[in-house]
């Protein structure tokens, strides 16, 4: 049997269910399962099972998305705010059994840079049981959400960051993200990333997570969203 009822809870509450389960040959990893919506109103139910792990010491968790059929960015935010604190005590995050509508978010929003996703639960333990491979997953991954890189000579821009804080935004930066979204609608995170760091642009290199931020909060964070914006500009 994959769980251990001595090790279960559940919690219900209108829109999700969220049970926390622990597997592996040392019970050692933990499974946090999901069922219903995952939006403002409910994600709250997710984020308090995952603090309680994260207190007790556990920091090798698989969340387990059969269930779920919609994850808002209220629900993204749980994953994406703690995995670089998880990775840095030796641990990690993995996502598993995501339906295609959700994992078509979850690529579009270019999260498989920083999440690992799983096609089973047992796959997602497979892998943290290759101690040695973890290890190295790990590392690799966690540089991903190193927003700061050493620059080029002939960079002009530097953004700085601190443990813990945001990357100071360069002025004019948000209006660059604008332009280049709607210029190329298609674009993903990783595509502007790299359209800013060119000279046109002045070399700014900045994370994938702040342009994610700055397009959300200019509601372009989807090819959607742009084409319509971009369409009205051209009419």
């Amino acid at each position: 049997m994959l769980y251990n009822d001595n090790f279960f809870k559940e919690m219900k509450m209108e829109g999700i269910q969220v049970s926390v389960e622990k597997t592996g040959t040392q019970k050692d990893i933990s499974i946090i399962k999901v069922g219903g919506y995952i939006d403002t109103t409910t994600s709250s139910e997710l984020e308090r099972a995952l603090d309680s792990l994260l207190k007790s010491g556990v920091f090798r968790v698989i969340i387990d998305l059969r269930n779920v059929d919609y994850i808002s960015s209220a629900g993204w935010g749980i994953f994406i705010s703690e995995i670089k604190g998880i990775r840095e005590r030796g641990g990690d995050l993995k996502l598993a059994n995501m339906i295609p509508d959700v994992y078509e978010v979850f690529e579009l929003l270019e999260f498989h840079y920083i999440l690992k996703a799983y096609d089973s639960v047992e796959a997602a333990i497979r892998d943290f049981n290759r101690a040695d491979g973890a290890r190295t997953f790990i590392e690799e991954e966690s540089a991903e959400l190193d927003s700061v890189q050493e620059e080029p000579e002939n960079a002009e821009t530097e953004i700085r960051t601190s443990e813990g804080a945001d990357e100071d935004v360069p002025e004019g930066l948000e209006e660059k993200i604008r332009k280049i979204a709607l210029d190329h609608p298609s674009w993903g995170h990783g595509q502007i990333a790299r359209e800013l760091d060119t000279d046109r642009y002045g070399f700014i290199r900045v994370g994938k997570l702040t342009i994610w931020k700055l397009l959300r909060k200019m509601h372009l964070n989807s090819q959607k969203q742009r084409e319509a914006i971009a369409g009205r500009g051209n009419g």
